[in-house]
């Protein structure tokens, strides 16, 4: 007995070496550090609506591709209800379908971004199907919204070891898929067995390592683990597990989609159903209606991302080639590809190609239909502002857009919100005088604000520019090219109130070039805050 701890203990050590040299051969990987940093600002962000949209939004902003990709799903029928207008704004899509929604969705698509690889790219494409789809089974099968968003969460990670084994090892992942297949007369074994044998740890521990650097909730983790006892035989409504058993049995039906015959996977589900329907409370065709409803969304992703399934592969399985959404019929599944300036002029985006130039006009005019939209609904001011500045960001590909608004106080227009590189800090440096005192020489900024004119800025270091520039602005902003576009409201019988200013720049000079119709398109986006100010003012 005494000598029992020894074996035990160096168990311990041995994983922990060999978890540390996985992750060594990973972060090897230019792209691994990336993603890892991706995953954690965006996890990171707390269930708060209010608190998280523009955290989130930002985040999603900073990567061209994302955006692009995310907006394509979320004009998919699935999210856009009947004779909608299509969604143009990251904004408008986490008003819709909320900070949760967006912040998976985004999760999803980061895993793709970094499992592209054209060595290996149809069986990555087949593990990430798989894992979409036990997700997306997941959240059908749940009772409520936020359910729905922890059970995709977790079904969609329980399979982050076997994604990360399959992109970072390649030749690893292809043992282990040896070994459970069998081979020389041997017995398959199990996927936790031949991961054990090729790296010297399970899955699941490599999963768990991961998921503490990337600072994983700890009931996300939990939830990462695969079931290692039987499925409960009482109602597990309202107990926090549920969840867990949620992502079970959405994986184990995502892997017999995947492996079985066509014509045996009826069998298959109703086998399943009834191994889970007193722990989750199942209907007789609760899984196989689930299970439709995944196969149809999980097309309509393959579709906006333009994702090539070859035809009879075991990809196609999970697929539903000739799905028409009854509620949308007659509507398409989302704007065209032109439509929201997210394409070429031959197609669009695949992994091949280079990220097309976006249509300016075409990007304002979009944004200003969401708004639109937003408008004639109940909404949040600061939801709609968002939705202008970042219109205005992706339209001009500004490095920043900040909106300054009226402190009634001081009198001065302060920098309240922004996207953008360093916004936090830029923002906080605009402070614009609405006065000028007896003697004095206004600078650009209050001049621009007080005559209500619209001015861009094509080289701020003219020699007629530069002296007029206040101080706070060339010690802490030093634009190049900037834009001001003031925000002002008329009052029967008062003087015209400055309300705010809308500011943009870019990193170079004479690189912010607008044509008469991209700027009364600007000027349309900037009548949107003034009307959105008046709305909830009652002005």
């Amino acid at each position: 007995m005494p000598n029992s701890a020894t074996p035990q203990g160096s168990e311990i050590d041995d994983a922990e070496l060999t978890l540390e040299y996985l992750l060594r051969r990973m972060r090897f990987k230019s792209d691994f550090p990336a993603l890892s940093a991706s995953v954690s600002r965006v996890q990171a962000l707390s269930d708060n609506e209010t608190d998280s949209m523009q955290t989130l939004c930002d985040e999603v902003l900073q990567d061209v591709a994302l955006t692009q990709k995310l907006l394509r799903v979320v004009n998919t029928a699935h999210f856009r209800r009947a004779g909608s207008d299509p969604i143009s704004t990251v904004s408008r899509a986490v008003a819709l379908i909320g900070v949760g929604g967006v912040r998976n969705m985004a999760l999803s698509l980061m895993l793709l971004d970094h499992m592209e690889d054209k060595a290996h790219a149809q069986q990555l494409k087949v593990e990430f199907l798989r894992t979409v789809m036990a997700g997306t089974l997941a959240s059908e099968l749940s009772g409520n919204a936020k359910e729905a968003e922890d059970a995709y969460l977790g079904a969609l990670f329980r399979n982050l070891g076997r994604l990360l084994v399959s992109f970072y090892l390649p030749d690893d992942a292809e043992q282990i898929r040896a070994l459970c297949e069998g081979k020389d007369d041997e017995p398959p074994m199990t996927e936790r067995q031949a991961a054990q044998k090729v790296l010297g740890v399970p899955l699941d521990k490599l999963a768990d390592r991961v998921g503490q650097m990337w600072g994983l909730p700890e009931g996300l983790r939990a939830c990462m683990a695969p079931p290692d006892r039987n499925v409960p035989s009482m109602s597990l409504a309202a107990r926090p597990e549920r969840v867990w058993w949620l992502a079970s049995l959405a994986n184990e039906t995502a892997d017999s989609m995947l492996q079985a015959e066509p014509g045996e996977i009826g069998e298959i589900l109703t086998g399943l159903t009834k191994t889970y329907t007193r722990a989750l409370d199942l209907k007789p065709l609760s899984l196989q209606d689930a299970a439709s409803r995944a196969r149809k969304r999980l097309t309509e992703l393959t579709q906006a991302l333009n994702m090539s399934v070859p035809a009879q592969s075991p990809a196609d399985k999970l697929l539903d080639r000739y799905y028409v959404d009854a509620p949308n019929a007659g509507q398409t599944d989302g704007p065209s590809a032109r439509d929201l300036g997210l394409t070429t002029e031959n197609g669009a985006l695949t992994a091949d190609m280079p990220l097309p130039e976006q249509d300016t006009a075409n990007v304002l005019t979009n944004g200003i239909q969401d708004i639109t939209n937003t408008l004639l609904e109940s909404f949040k001011l600061n939801d709609v502002l968002h939705m202008i500045l970042e219109t205005m960001l992706r339209a001009m590909d500004c490095r920043r857009v900040i909106f300054c608004l009226r402190d009634a106080k001081s009198g001065h227009l302060l920098g309240r919100m922004g996207i953008g590189e360093g916004v936090d800090t830029v923002k906080a440096a605009f402070k614009i005088p609405l006065s000028v005192p007896a003697g004095g020489t206004p600078d650009l900024f209050t001049v621009v604000c007080l005559k209500n004119a619209d001015m861009l800025i094509a080289d701020a270091s003219a020699a007629s520019i530069v002296s007029r520039l206040p101080t706070w602005f060339r010690d802490h902003v030093q634009a190049p090219t900037f834009l001001m576009l003031p925000l002002v409201m008329k009052r029967k019988g008062q003087p015209d109130m400055v309300l705010g200013m809308i500011y943009a720049d870019k990193g170079k000079a004479n690189t912010l070039q607008l044509n008469e119709k991209e700027l009364s398109l600007l000027r349309t986006l900037r009548n949107q805050a003034v009307m959105a100010f008046k709305q909830t003012t009652g002005g």
